[in-house]
């Protein structure tokens, strides 16, 4: 079997309700069992939750980079709402936007509800690191990180974590491999690892 790149993943959910006790949080359990099931790579999580504030969001994300995480993901805080501060928490600390990112996750999540329009998600690009904001719902960071697939599991629209590895690759972070059956990722002929 070859051997793969540990992986270091920030993981962080934003709610003030579930920051501070009156409900469970489902969006970190949700994160790490995808992942868990799309990565071949041996995972460490940082686990964040945090509530809905702009700065302590920034700090958090800021202190997850600087711990050597190649990938953090958020969930959460990316609506219209007053309180829902995510993405500009997030493109705070951005040394690099990455749009593409979200302009897909509201192609998908669209085939399902119109008012996926309202959503805000971004992704940036910050020292070595790559930072996703996801949307807040389990089932629609499943949809968006793994793309849309036909009654015989063909890839109809691609989900976003399809072209995360290659992303990492080129800002210097891990080699990230993927379980081609959840999430297949892409890489140009050139950038593929040969098998160890």
């Amino acid at each position: 079997m070859a051997e793969h790149d540990s992986v270091r993943i920030g993981i962080v959910s934003v709610s003030d309700r579930a920051s501070s006790g009156v409900y469970e949080d489902k969006g970190l359990p949700a994160l790490k069992a995808w992942l868990g099931t799309a990565l071949l790579n041996p995972l460490e999580f940082v686990e964040r939750l945090i509530p809905d504030e702009q700065a302590r969001i920034s700090q958090t994300l800021i202190e997850l980079v600087d711990a050597g995480c190649a990938l953090v993901l958020t969930t959460g805080g990316t609506g219209p709402a007053l309180r829902d501060v995510t993405p500009e928490a997030t493109l705070a600390v951005a040394h690099k936007e990455m749009p593409g990112f979200g302009e897909q996750m509201r192609q998908i999540s669209l085939k399902f509800v119109p008012t996926a329009i309202l959503s805000r998600q971004v992704a940036v690009v910050r020292a070595s690191s790559l930072i996703i904001n996801l949307p807040g719902q389990p089932k629609s960071i499943q949809e968006t990180l793994e793309g849309l697939k036909d009654a015989q599991g063909l890839s109809v629209v691609p989900g976003i974590f399809a072209a995360v590895p290659y992303c990492v690759d080129l800002i210097g972070g891990p080699y990230m491999e993927t379980r081609d059956e959840v999430c297949k990722a892409f890489r140009p002929k050139n950038a593929v690892r040969p098998v160890r």
